[in-house]
């Protein structure tokens, strides 16, 4: 089990899995009002970066799961490097469909609500995980505007225009689903630069180490053709957000 191997070789050298800085997850996680013991289950947790800042800064505790046996081990060694190890712990497996055992405080998802088909989907799975009153987090893109066509919707890695939807219509959607929206964190050109363009340095040493691999093709495809397609779709048309609800 594990994710396609363009993600763990591009975003090896990440700490954080999408377009949030370390300064954005720190405000979230203020932003919560998080009590010390308070439980956290995150759904594709990638290395762990939320769960263990939190853990250091706020006095949490939790459970990530997440598919990469390459991310769920560096999440374990950065919860060891921030002295959190016995308050966090970290599963490489499936999280679709993942129901903790107990009931936590936050129930998240940042990022892959792939897991639940969708955001309706993914927030209907971490409501089996979530005490009364407890919060959801989901992170989702939005257009920051329509793109005009769908090749340039396409050019932004998604499927179609009406994969994301701009960011009044998201917020109303949560509405729809019977939630309230009580806080969000918005992502800026600067964590969309950190994450994408971060890449390609981590590309291109891999490619220089590992000329000779199969793989070395794609990656190399990759590399060549991310920086234009990045600058011309994904950094003018979507934006990033990680969005807090509370059932109704």
């Amino acid at each position: 089990m594990d994710i396609p191997r363009i993600f763990t070789i591009s975003e090896s050298a990440h700490r954080i899995h999408n377009p949030f800085t370390p300064e954005n997850l720190a405000t979230l996680g203020a932003a919560l009002r998080l009590e010390p013991g308070a439980r956290l289950l995150d759904l594709g947790s990638g290395s762990g970066e939320m769960l263990c800042t939190w853990a250091r800064d706020h006095g949490i505790t939790g459970l990530g799961v997440d598919m990469s046996r390459l991310f769920a081990g560096q999440a374990k060694r950065r919860a060891e490097e921030l002295g959190v190890a016995g308050r966090v712990e970290f599963v490489h497996g499936d999280a679709a469909g993942y129901v903790a055992a107990e009931k936590v405080d936050v129930a998240a998802c940042i990022g892959a609500t792939w897991i639940g088909g969708g955001v309706a989907g993914t927030i209907e799975l971490l409501a089996k995980s979530l005490r009364p009153g407890g919060i959801i987090l989901v992170g989702e893109p939005y257009w920051l505007r329509l793109p005009p066509t769908e090749d340039v919707a396409r050019g932004c890695d998604a499927g179609s225009i009406s994969e994301f939807l701009v960011l009044p219509d998201l917020l109303a959607s949560f509405g729809d689903l019977g939630y309230d929206v009580v806080e969000m964190v918005l992502a800026g050109r600067e964590g969309w630069d950190r994450y994408e363009a971060a890449k390609w340095l981590t590309m291109r040493r891999w490619l220089d180490a590992n000329p000779d691999d199969d793989f070395a093709k794609e990656v190399r495809e990759r590399l060549t053709l991310e920086p234009e397609r990045y600058a011309a779709y994904t950094r003018e048309y979507l934006g990033w957000g990680v969005f807090a609800l509370m059932a109704r």
